[in-house]
């Protein structure tokens, strides 16, 4: 029987990400996130997440986050477990994401459309008919698109 795993988490990004491609030529970007709660004591709880991105997400979070931002994933937990050089036994969680956004508590964005090249092929750079939309100004439409 299959379960719905989804998770959300906030928090900031504690290390650049990290861009690599497999030998198939899919991309794929590796950070962390931590996130902060308070206690009943008052004394502050971190948790720490490693947070995997795979094709275009790979190269769009590679390009546009960065340390110390504040970030928002969606995505899938998954648990891996290895043995160490020692023998001993280690597992860890992590996220497997399918959507992060920056988190505009405090600060604002710029967002920028990709062209969409189809299938799972990465990500390219807007060419001419990319358009600037920003969150202060309506949206602005080409001349061909209907606004719905």
């Amino acid at each position: 029987m299959g379960f719905d795993n989804t998770v959300t988490v906030v928090g900031n990004v504690t290390r650049d990400p990290e861009l690599r491609f497999t030998q198939g030529g899919m991309a794929v970007a590796n950070f962390g996130v931590a996130w902060n709660k308070k206690k009943q004591d008052g004394e502050d709880e971190v948790s720490f997440f490693d947070v995997s991105c795979f094709r275009s997400l790979a190269e769009n979070v590679a390009e546009t986050i960065t340390k110390g931002a504040r970030v928002v994933i969606y995505g899938t937990l998954s648990q891996r477990s290895w043995e160490n050089q020692e023998g001993e036994r280690r597992s860890k969680v992590e996220i497997i994401a399918d959507d992060v956004a920056p988190s505009l508590r405090w600060a604002s964005a710029e967002i920028r459309k990709n062209e969409f090249k189809g299938g799972g092929g990465g990500a390219a750079a807007p060419q001419g008919g990319g358009r600037q939309v920003s969150n202060q100004s309506a949206p602005a439409y080409d001349m061909d698109e209907e606004p719905f």
